[in-house]
């Protein structure tokens, strides 16, 4: 049980990491715009179109490298926003969040 527990806990460690590095990394007139709530929101939903978007099981190309379309992931966002009544959000404002996460995943690869 200490294992499970000790998981969950590395995994709200990093995601208080990844939300502080996002927070860091938006533009000016972005970094007021999202409360930290939303941002742990949107780092739930990234997550969450990883793993339904098949992308997680995509074949690398030639260079160990795999196609990731933010766009299509701040649309996903848009709409379980919209979904789950967090609010209207625009796509292009969101893609900001994409790219933040994953430069940070990067850097911890």
């Amino acid at each position: 049980m200490a294992d499970f527990e000790d998981e969950l806990l590395q995994d709200a460690e990093d995601d208080a990491r990844t939300v502080e590095y996002i927070k860091t990394h938006l533009p000016q007139e972005l970094k007021d715009k999202f409360s930290e709530e939303e941002l742990y929101y949107f780092l739930d939903s990234i997550v969450e179109y990883y793993a339904e978007s098949g992308i997680l099981d995509a074949e690398p190309d030639k260079d160990g490298c795999i196609e990731i379309d933010m766009e299509a992931i701040a649309q996903h966002m848009v709409k379980q926003a919209k979904k789950d009544k967090m609010g209207d959000y625009d796509a292009d404002d969101l893609r900001w969040i994409v790219e933040a996460e994953m430069d940070y995943a990067e850097q911890q690869e």
